[in-house]
């Protein structure tokens, strides 16, 4: 284990109390559905780890292309690893923010309608950092409400930014409020919840806008007429503060407003 891992292994220690002390199974679930749920503007990769033993259940086949590491052979200390050594302390924080806003915030009955997101620097397999950003998903719980396995997604976003802007945010995928920029400060209290800044029609139209595809192909893949997503497009643009498309992917990402 890099010395610098160490600081966000400690992170987890202190809350062992959130985590599962025995092997869950996994119910079957439908990875693809649950994907599809995440936005992604980039090169990404997705695994399953369990936190009773740190060990990850299932990696996709991607992290060759992304990290050079082997899918059947990659352990979860060999994807931190990967982490900028700079970025290290930000992680630790930020995932400490995260898992006290679990603990103390959402409790067993809501935490696995969130997912929490933020970016840091990854090394890739040309021997480069670049900015990724990382989605975590709870998949499963002990009977005592304690987190047994998540689902990660890392995605390379290094064409939209390479500023990091250091923000957390838990955003809830079933209708439920989201925050933004949690307790990255210490002591700092949450964030007032605030409801979901797109609707459902509007992210649908996000998606496919964040594809490249026209009003018209959105218009049909949607079963609606041209005008309504022009005018969804404007007030997208509108609700985000943003002048174009570009401003709108890199900021629903890094800020995590989907």
């Amino acid at each position: 284990m890099k010395p610098n891992t160490q600081l966000l292994h400690s992170v987890w220690d202190n809350y062992n109390k959130l985590f599962s002390d025995s092997d869950i199974c996994l119910k079957r679930i439908k990875l693809d559905e649950l994907i599809a749920s995440i936005f992604s503007n980039g090169p990404f990769y997705f695994y399953i780890v369990d936190f009773f033993d740190m060990e990850i259940k299932y990696m996709s086949p991607l992290v060759k292309d992304i990290h050079g590491l082997d899918p059947k052979n990659t352990s979860f200390q060999a994807i931190l690893d990967q982490i900028h050594p700079d970025d290290m302390p930000f992680v630790a924080r930020a995932e400490s923010s995260a898992c006290n806003f679990m603990y103390n915030i959402l409790g067993e009955e809501k935490s696995k309608k969130y997912k929490i997101s933020y970016c840091f620097r990854f090394l890739t397999s040309d021997g480069s950092y670049q900015l990724f950003n990382h989605q975590a998903i709870i998949l499963s719980t002990d009977e005592n409400g304690r987190v047994a396995k998540s689902l990660n997604i890392h995605t390379n976003i290094s064409h939209l930014t390479s500023e990091n802007n250091y923000r957390v945010s838990a955003i809830g995928m079933k209708g439920e409020p989201s925050y933004l920029n949690i307790g990255m400060a210490e002591n700092e209290p949450f964030l007032p919840v605030i409801p979901p800044l797109f609707s459902k029609r509007e992210i649908e139209v996000i998606r496919l806008m964040s594809e490249g595809l026209t009003n018209t192909v959105i218009a049909e893949t949607l079963f609606i007429a041209n005008n309504t997503v022009k005018n969804h497009r404007k007030n997208i643009l509108r609700k985000a503060g943003c002048k174009n498309l570009g401003q709108l992917i890199t900021k629903c990402i890094t800020e995590g407003l989907i």
